[in-house]
This record gives structure tokens, C-alpha cells and sequence, in this order.
């Protein structure tokens, strides 16, 4: 049975250097998952990039709403 490992990914070199390496390390299949909390713009090209280091797939997540929600508001309203 082929496992299947869920990424993080974000993008950057150490993610996409660490897909290849699960891919070889583990013989397993990997999806990258990454979450758009707002960055705009520096989530263009994402998918493209995590299949080019081999993911199988790489879901983008619109996080944003619960991100404010959950995060952003909570930590205001503590006054930090």
C-alpha cells in the first residue's frame, strides 16, 4: 500500500525541496496543501510550483474568513 503524505507547503525552498525527498524517503505519494490567509499575490504560480517538485496535486485553500475570524479578531481585541 502506497502511503500518502499532506504537506504544508508554502512555496518557499525548504518546502519544495522536502517533496522529492518524501517522495524518495517514504516511496510515498505527496499532496501539498497551502493556505491563503491573504498573501495575494505570493500564492501565484504555487500549484505550479509544488507539482514541479513533484506533489501529485497541491490543493490552495481560501483560509482567509477564518483567519480573521479566529485569529486576527481574538488577538486584537486582547490588545496584543
Amino acid at each position: 500500500m502506497i502511503r500518502t503524505i499532506a504537506l504544508a507547503y508554502s512555496g518557499g525552498l525548504d518546502t519544495s525541496i522536502i517533496v522529492p525527498w518524501l517522495k524518495e524517503r517514504y516511496g510515498a505519494r505527496v499532496i501539498c496543501i497551502a493556505a491563503d490567509v491573504g498573501q495575494g499575490s505570493e500564492l501565484d504560480g504555487v500549484r505550479a510550483k509544488a507539482i514541479a517538485s513533484g506533489a501529485e496535486e497541491c490543493y490552495v485553500e481560501d483560509l482567509r474568513q477564518e483567519f480573521v475570524e479566529k485569529f486576527v479578531w481574538p488577538t486584537l481585541r486582547a490588545g496584543a
